[in-house]
């Protein structure tokens, strides 16, 4: 009996191990949380930029990896390049906005 109990617990304790190390992060890919940040993020950018009047959002996308925004596309000056880099870097939880929008 006392074989058996360690048994399970060996097999329990490996499989919260594994539960754990499965949702850490490393550099090349988030956990589950850093994940729905990144969309929560990617999505107040896209509204941000939706309701800056000067800016054209279908011609601008935007992706978001820990906290890094990054904007691509074309724009029509690079005014506008700038204020969409303004915008984005103004929204909550933006580390750092890599800007590369490109001036048609």
């Amino acid at each position: 009996m006392s074989k058996l109990y360690r048994v399970i617990s060996l097999a329990v304790c490996i499989g919260f191990a594994t539960m754990f190390l499965g949702c850490a992060s490393t550099n090349k890919h988030e956990s589950t949380g850093e994940y729905v940040d990144d969309t929560v993020i990617t999505s107040k950018v896209k509204t941000a930029i939706f309701n800056e009047e000067s800016l054209k959002i279908l011609q601008i996308n935007v992706k978001t990896y820990k906290g890094i925004v990054q904007l691509s596309g074309f724009v029509d000056s690079s005014r506008s390049a700038a204020k969409a880099g303004e915008v984005a870097a103004r929204v909550e939880n933006v580390v750092q906005v890599k800007n590369d929008l490109v001036v048609k």
